[in-house]
């Protein structure tokens, strides 16, 4: 994988372990997406609109289908996680998500698309799985749950987790084929899908304005931050798969949750952080590996 794909990889993991921290504090529903997709658009309209104005009147069919799917998709990844968000932590969400996601991108890639992987490549992967695994639990997931309601909290941080996982992956591959066979510009990609997503989350938002107003109040801060920086971290993984492989580049974005296991633990008070630092090292020699096979 070349050397400014790694970089790019590297600084959208930080980026995105920050804005995960955040949607965990605001504790948000589909209110709390619709603000981040508000925010989103507003914040980068400048850019969006610059762009729009040269590029959309040559997007082709299959660009519009690509994008219209992208935001759908987006939508049901933002609900997915903020539930699994409001119903387990951070360390088992976020891990099972950002593993399970890009693991299975990577399948589809090389299946799909043809990618080739090498032994080394391969290891890489499965030093990601491990650390994955490590960082949401280990072996002591079930063992820390010591009552019926902390059993149900993690098995329920599982369960969010993998469907967010599933939801990343057909994301990945869609908007991997969108900037790497369309050539599609990867902000302009992200600025209209989230366009979709405002539109798509409006109606749900908007049908206790009561209590809109309320999530406002109390959430706009969180969203400002996530619709302001989320758009980083993604674009930056766009452009990278626009130079490496999506096999090589999903897996490599578990870096993220080296980040997030760090951010976490310490931000959020969530435990076993010896066991979730080991699991981010695991993590980061999968990254070598990928990096280099």
């Amino acid at each position: 994988m070349p050397f400014t794909a790694i970089v790019l990889v590297l600084l959208a993991g930080l980026i995105h372990a920050s804005w995960n921290i955040a949607a965990k504090k605001a504790n948000g529903d589909v209110r709390f997406a619709f603000f981040i997709a508000l925010f989103t658009v507003v914040v980068w309209s400048p850019v969006g609109l610059y762009l729009a104005w040269q590029q959309v009147g040559d997007w082709s069919l299959a660009a519009w289908v690509c994008v219209i799917a992208s935001g759908l998709i987006h939508v049901a990844y933002f609900i997915v996680l903020l539930r699994g968000y409001r119903a387990a932590d951070l360390t088992v969400v976020y891990p099972m998500a950002r593993g399970s996601g890009p693991l299975l991108s990577s399948c589809i890639a090389i299946f799909l698309f043809g990618e080739q992987l090498s032994t080394l490549g391969a290891g890489g992967i499965v030093a990601v799985a491990a650390g994955v695994f490590l960082i949401a639990g280990g072996p002591g997931i079930w063992r820390n749950a010591h009552t019926p309601e902390q059993r149900a909290r993690t098995r329920l941080g599982l369960v969010y987790g993998l469907l967010t996982g599933l939801t990343i992956a057909t994301y990945t591959v869609v908007d991997g084929y969108a900037v790497k066979v369309i050539l599609l510009s990867p902000m302009l990609m992200y600025y209209v899908s989230s366009g979709v997503q405002l539109l798509s989350l409006g109606a749900p938002a908007f049908k206790d304005r009561v209590l809109l107003r309320q999530h406002w109040q109390a959430q706009w801060k969180y969203a400002l931050a996530v619709g302001a920086i989320s758009p980083v971290s993604y674009v930056l993984v766009l452009y990278a798969l626009q130079i490496a492989p999506l096999s090589h580049v999903a897996p490599a974005r578990e870096v993220s949750m080296l980040f997030g296991a760090l951010l976490g633990g310490h931000l959020l008070g969530e435990g076993d952080r010896g066991v979730r630092l080991t699991g981010a090292a695991c993590i980061g020699l999968g990254v070598a590996a990928l990096s280099l096979g």
